[in-house]
């Protein structure tokens, strides 16, 4: 029996602990009238890495598709509903037994959203109402045995904040004031998250520079200080999400987590429009997830990924506006991905955000769908990744701070390290743009570095400094605020794991032997 247990132990212990990447979510809009049958979706979901699927709705059929998928579902009650629920918690009970009862647990519901994006809709009368329509929600769950189980929450828009920038100064629009405060209060009494939309597309779509662009989208920039704390960002998406835990923290609700409900690119747009585009949106969706499987975190809430919701699986082709708004789906209606990024399921260790081609800001034609062919499995590159000749200091410097932001160990460049000398931007970068690649995957694309990088089958180690010439594995150090190097907790949680099995392993051997 003794050695049974230790077998069974032994054997969960050693499964990766990133087996299940809870933390990649998808939209599921249904404003649209060719989407492919719910259990096709389902069995497409299955297929993937996503293990969130946002409704915003209540549709059964989905619901009922999702049932023994082990997919968490957010569901949605109407802006509509808002009113009723807040007044009448007969009907706030008769609500979650249509919509709650028949298909829970065989579908896993973990969330259920009162109202999208109410506090910045100016429409006062409705605001007023949310926190009553969501504690009768909270009541009914109770009444019926699983308030536990079940979390009440809402969603808001970046507009809640009226200070963003820098992310240390992130504040809640004042006129907010006390509803705010007393929503917060909410989730943390009920422990549910507070789910936010940033978009770093629209903010590009305010500030259109390429070095805009590139902090965006995840790719080799200068960074950006933020001049209360010294931290150095290198992407638009951990700022914002960091603004957010700023306010949080500003009105005494650190503790509150944070769920990103909806983030995305479109891959296509009007004429007019700045942003959309093929190679932006698969270099946002690309690189976000990579970022979230880095398990980083944000410079404010490192060692850990925030949920993250991608906008969206499928195109919504009924919607109005510009041809963004329609132009968001990760999938087609045949199930084929848009465009090639990697949500297979077999991507469960954490990796380093690959590089792609830096993508040219759009220029005013006619929009085309594109046509995605198939995508063959790239052969990994060979030799190191250097810099090439005649490349800025300035634009080496940048290449250093984003290399060395993606949870590699840049110790060996530092004072003391066996690579700090000679002490030069070119060496650093050098050590650093290599270290990148052969972690990251050992891809062309690897080592792009907004095209200032080339591959060499000449060795660059010098004495004491080696050179790594294949993949070794993330190796990630703790980092102070002025480097901005958020420490992933990957290794801790091995060495953990580790210490775990042996002292199990001599707990039972011993208790054999006795």
């Amino acid at each position: 029996m003794a050695l049974l247990l230790l077998y069974l132990l032994l054997l969960q212990l050693s499964l990766p602990f990133s087996r299940s990447q809870s933390f990649i979510g998808v939209n599921y809009g249904q404003v649209a009238d060719n989407l492919p049958p719910p259990a096709a979706t389902a069995k497409l979901l299955q297929s993937t890495s996503i293990q969130k699927v946002r409704l915003y709705g209540t549709d059964p059929a989905i619901i009922r598709a999702l049932a023994g998928t082990g997919i968490g579902i957010v569901i949605g009650a109407a802006n509509g509903d808002i009113p009723a629920l807040a007044s009448d918690p007969n009907f706030a009970g008769q609500w979650i037994s249509t919509n709650v009862l028949p298909f829970y647990p065989a579908s896993k519901i973990i969330v259920i959203n009162v109202g999208n994006e109410v506090m910045s809709s100016k429409d006062q009368n409705l605001i007023s109402q949310l926190l009553p329509a969501m504690k009768n929600v909270q009541n009914a769950l109770q009444a019926a045995s699983i308030g536990g189980k079940i979390k009440v929450s809402t969603v808001h828009s970046m507009a809640v904040l009226t200070q963003s920038d820098p992310p240390s100064s992130g504040a809640f629009d004042p006129g907010l004031g006390d509803t705010m405060k007393a929503l917060l209060q909410f989730h943390a009494a009920n422990g549910s998250p507070f789910m936010i939309n940033p978009y770093p597309y629209f903010a590009y779509q305010s500030d259109p520079r390429p070095e805009t662009l590139a902090f965006c989208l995840f790719q080799p920039n200068a960074g950006r200080v933020d001049s209360g704390t010294g931290i150095k960002y290198t992407n638009m998406f951990d700022a914002q999400v960091d603004a957010i835990h700023s306010a949080l923290n500003a009105m005494g609700f650190k503790d509150v987590e944070i769920v990103v409900a909806e983030t995305g690119w479109p891959y296509k747009g009007d004429p007019n429009e700045v942003g959309p585009g093929l190679d932006n949106a698969k270099a946002y969706n690309g690189n976000l997830i990579s970022h979230l499987r880095s398990l980083v975190g944000t410079p404010l809430m490192p060692g850990k990924s925030v949920d993250t919701y991608i906008f969206a699986l499928f195109d919504e082709d009924l919607k109005p506006g510009p041809s963004s708004e329609r132009s968001f789906g990760l999938f087609k209606p045949d199930l084929s991905m848009t465009y090639q990024i990697d949500l297979s399921k077999n991507s469960q260790t954490p990796t380093t955000p690959t590089t792609p081609a830096t993508p040219v800001a759009p220029v005013p034609v006619t929009p085309t769908t594109p046509t995605t062919p198939v995508t063959p499995v790239p052969k990994p590159a060979s030799g190191w990744c250097v810099p090439k000749p005649g490349v800025s200091d300035a634009q080496l410097q940048a290449n250093i701070d984003y290399a060395c932001s993606q949870g590699i160990d840049c110790s060996s460049i530092q004072a003391g390290g066996t690579c700090f000398e000679p002490n030069t931007v070119a060496a650093h970068a050098a050590y650093a743009m290599n270290l990148f690649y052969q972690t990251a995957g050992r891809n062309s694309w690897d080592c792009d570095f907004r095209q200032t990088a080339t591959l060499t089958d000449s060795n660059p180690s010098y004495g004491q400094c080696n050179y790594p010439s294949q993949s070794q594995g993330l190796k990630v150090k703790g980092a102070t605020a002025w480097q901005a190097l958020p420490a992933t907790n990957a290794k801790k949680k091995l060495d953990i794991r580790s210490s775990v099995i042996i002292f199990i392993l001599h707990f039972l051997l011993n208790l054999i032997s006795s």
